[in-house]
């Protein structure tokens, strides 16, 4: 039954369902992909670089450009009086500044921006100019945040049930805490735009970006400019994660700033350094949680408090700490539940999209609720996330939406056979009891993630589809290319739907010219968006061609399938490339746009309740850990993964997926430690101090499996989603480094383990592990 929908699609012929391998990947292995910085430079290009405020928070007292503007090359100095139009540039709430003349607010906040005739003059030159500045005291620590209630946006509250009385009636009551790190995007291309002006008087810009329209938005507003006015193009990026949706947006404005006055092209890109230092991070947060649950590990009430530590302004803070809160029951659930959610102002740059938007700092406080219920009780954490998932009957999230399809028990059934848990548990503590070094540990954990934008006008797409009359056909969408596969899977719908080979679409950069008025790519809701778009387009086209041979051969409509480049028809047939002709020639439109907005979606803030997703996508992995008690240093030897993508529009891919969020997950809770230093600088800006993981670090077993089940909603296809859910899977990792560390203590308890897990943290973890168990020992 589960595999209905796949195979029924795999009868049908045609593109969606097959590993198709990704359209520029050719390209990519041969070096030959173009990307921004790879465009040919206009003759005349300027280079622009920033300049950057030398402390942490205070306010600006004077500037002296003299130094800078004597090397040879400068051009011109652009501060925040040359901005003609809105000097912020907040995606949705105010408070993102592009250039600061007065208050700094975070170490590096651009003051200035020099043009130059080449990058090395720039930067060069932004580096001699001097600013004096008075300092104020920064706030940095979130715990004085949140004391002091300094927020970027007001805090909100989920709520079903009276928790408090629920969870004072329990048989037994737990609390905890902990600090979740955050983490660097790491795209291999940096931040980057080149601005020229185009022939009609206008901007165009070309940009590494998930958002052209946004981009296109706000440099047309710094300009005091219409939108029509600018025109913005993406090709493809190398690399996102979330980091080029509202962040790639000041480089691109402060390039056609400069183009505004200079009237020629400009280009700006970051040093790596720099990027670090300038652009938002996957938000740290501070969790707390305290809940009642019965002799068994039943929970019957959890109140749980999320603090993001959002930096400076707003930008997309509001949203991630509610994605955080609709999140934080994990698979499971509250019976009685009170979710918190704080935005945490501090001096550091603002925090922004990375892959989950919040819903992995969520997400661990289900996991950590379960380990610790676990070892209370003196059971396997297995036994205890099973025992509270949801099912039928227990299905209503604290936001009252209803759980309407319940996979993951039968995923973890699924991955226990087949993982060969059970067994291994026993081995693994056979292992550890004659083993004083090295400890193994072994963990399965669920995932169940919400899929839509959670600012609902978001959830809406367009797209454009031409067929030429030799049955080529010319696809646009308002997604973007990162890397994730999004325009392979939407020609493959595209050729689907036409019933021709994949080859015969063409794809081509995403403009706002184009297909106006988009949404990022992001929320994992490219292919959910962009391809019903693709698909709506499609059929709009479809229906006009079918209209046509019903009557040019009077045949009935009902007896016309499109196939294998053919249309079929009770009279005969018709190649799809003479379709195209014919249909020209009788002057049938060959051209449609298409459109898509998100159904049943709805939340409201005031209540706290609503259905802000349009279905969940699930999925389980079990992770074999080793560590070393000695140093603290931990190794993922073997991962089992069964994934939910519906029914696959492409395996390849969505396989491809599932490991690199894996892969990315694993490093964001194990090696990927940010630091600011006590003055509030980033303490590691560059691969040198900030370990990403590398190909050592995969497993070395590494299984990945698709669970097909087709998406009960309506979606393109009746795939899911796939970009961010996996990412969560790696929770199974930390979960299973904290079951190896509960073996110094026989199992019976389990220390705190901050994230990432890194070798100091974890060698912390096992000396209070052991200092405990000795006491007990000795109690």
């Amino acid at each position: 039954m589960r595999h209905f929908e796949m195979d029924k699609l795999k009868a049908q012929g045609g593109s969606v369902g097959q590993s198709k391998y990704h359209e520029s990947a050719i390209k990519q292995v041969c070096g030959n992909a173009n990307y921004a910085d790879d465009n040919p430079e206009p003759h005349g290009c300027l280079h622009a670089y920033p300049v950057l405020a030398p402390i942490t928070s205070g306010f600006i007292k004077s500037i002296d450009t003299s130094k800078a503007l004597e090397v040879a090359g400068v051009k011109r100095i652009l501060s925040a009086d040359d901005v003609p139009g809105k000097l912020d540039i907040g995606p949705i709430f105010p408070g993102d500044v592009l250039l600061t003349n007065h208050e700094i607010q975070y170490h590096g906040q651009p003051v200035l921006v020099v043009v130059a005739d080449s990058y090395e003059m720039a930067r060069r030159a932004a580096r001699l100019v001097v600013i004096e500045c008075e300092q104020t005291t920064p706030i940095l620590d979130i715990k004085e945040a949140i004391k002091k209630e300094h927020w970027v946006r007001p805090p909100h509250s989920l709520k079903r049930g009276n928790s408090e009385q629920a969870i004072n009636n329990a048989a037994h009551q737990l609390k905890g805490e902990i600090h979740i790190g955050g983490q660097e995007h790491f795209y291999l291309e940096g931040q980057i735009a080149l601005a020229q002006p185009d022939n009609d008087g206008g901007i165009h810009v070309q940009c590494s970006t998930q958002h052209p329209t946004e981009v296109q938005h706000l440099v047309a507003k710094i300009l005091k400019k219409p939108f029509s006015f600018v025109n913005v193009e993406t090709r493809r990026m190398g690399g996102a994660f979330g980091g080029k949706e509202t962040q790639g947006a000041p480089w691109a404005c402060l390039a056609a700033l400069a183009v505004y006055y200079l009237g020629c092209a400009v280009k700006m890109r970051l040093a790596r350094s720099d990027d670090f230092k300038l652009t938002g991070k996957r938000h740290p947060f501070y969790n707390q949680y305290h809940v009642g649950f019965d002799q068994n590990g039943l929970i019957e009430g959890a109140d749980v408090t999320v603090n993001g530590f959002c930096g400076y302004s707003p930008d997309l803070s509001d949203a991630i700490v509610d994605r955080a809160m609709f999140h934080a029951d994990n698979a499971y659930y509250y019976p009685a539940a009170t979710i918190k959610g704080n935005r945490c102002k501090v001096n550091t740059v603002s925090h922004t999209a990375f892959r989950g938007f919040g819903g992995p700092q969520g997400m661990i406080m289900g996991e950590l609720i379960m380990d610790d219920i676990a070892a209370k009780l003196g059971k396997d954490p297995l036994e205890i996330r099973k025992l509270n998932l949801y099912k039928k009957g227990r299905d209503t999230t604290p936001y009252h939406q209803t759980v309407e399809q319940h996979i993951l028990k039968d995923m973890i059934s699924q991955l226990e056979e087949s993982g060969d848990y059970w067994a291994r548990k026993k081995a693994i503590k056979a292992f550890n009891a004659s083993s004083p070094i090295i400890k193994k540990g072994l963990a399965m954990t669920p995932v169940k993630y919400g899929i839509s934008f959670t600012v609902q006008h978001l959830n809406q797409a367009g797209a454009l589809v031409h067929v030429y009359s030799d049955g080529s056909i010319h696809l646009n969408h308002g997604g973007t290319e990162m890397g994730q596969g999004l325009n392979t899977k939407i020609a493959q719908i595209v050729a689907h739907g036409f019933g021709v080979d994949f080859d015969a679409v063409s794809i081509s950069a995403t403009r706002t010219d184009k297909v106006p008025n988009t949404s990022p790519t992001a929320a994992s809701s490219g292919t959910d968006l962009n391809g019903m778009a693709a698909l709506n387009a499609v059929n709009t086209i479809k229906e006009r061609l079918i209209n046509f041979i019903s009557e040019h051969f009077e045949v009935d409509s009902q007896s016309i399938v499109f196939k294998d480049n053919l249309i079929t028809f009770s009279k005969g047939e018709i190649s799809f490339s003479e379709l195209a002709n014919l249909a020209y020639m009788n002057r049938i439109s060959l051209s449609s746009t298409g459109y898509y907005a998100t159904p049943k979606i709805h939340y409201d803030r005031a209540k706290g309740e609503g259905r802000p997703f349009f279905y969940y996508a699930h999925g389980v992995a079990l992770s074999e850990v080793e560590v070393d008690t000695l140093t603290g240093e931990n190794t993922v030897t073997r991962v089992d993964i069964l994934h939910d993508v519906g029914s696959s529009i492409n395996p390849a891919l969505d396989i491809g997926q599932v490991e690199g969020a894996f892969v990315q997950g694993m490093g964001w809770l194990t090696t990927e430690d940010l630091q600011w230093n006590e003055k509030g600088q980033l303490a590691s800006f560059g691969p040198a101090n900030y370990k990403i993981p590398a190909i050592g670090d995969t497993p070395a077993e590494f299984n990945v499996n698709l669970y097909n089940s087709a998406n009960p909603e309506t979606t393109v296809f009746r795939s899911k989603a796939v970009g961010e859910p996996p990412f969560m899977l790696a929770f199974s990792v930390w979960s299973a480094i904290r079951n190896a560390i509960s073996s110094v203590a026989d199992y019976k308890y389990t220390a705190p383990l901050d994230t990432p897990a890194t070798p100091e943290r974890v060698l912390n973890a096992i000396e209070q592990t052991a200092s405990w168990f000795k006491e007990q020992q000795h109690g």
